[in-house]
């Protein structure tokens, strides 16, 4: 059974989670303020749920290749949207600043 690390919290999981699914089931949000209300629902489009994901995980899909290449996501960046990554292992998880998470240092 998978953890993954947030915001000093380790939650267990089953593989083959949706990230998004499972912080959401924690009581936490993949979301930064208002974005908390504006997203798209898990749906991949709005990119609001994106996060650094360190561990083990499928491959980003087209459509998660497709947004985190346009701004403000820069796909350089490493990012991955909550919403399409599947759980695979043991992950480490941080939501950076910006209405999207983009705000990667």
């Amino acid at each position: 059974m998978p953890t993954v690390e947030f915001d000093d919290m380790e939650i267990d999981c089953e593989t083959g989670a949706t990230l998004r699914d499972v912080l959401l089931s924690a009581g936490v949000s993949p979301h930064n303020g208002r974005a908390d209300a504006l997203n798209c629902r898990g749906h991949g489009t709005c990119g609001t749920c994106a996060v650094e994901v360190d561990g083990e995980t499928d491959e980003p899909s087209a459509r998660e290749r497709a947004r985190l290449s346009v701004p403000p996501h820069d796909p350089d960046d490493g990012l991955r949207l909550s919403c399409q990554t599947t759980v695979l292992g043991d992950l480490e998880v941080t939501k950076h600043d910006g209405f999207w998470g983009q705000d990667v240092e």
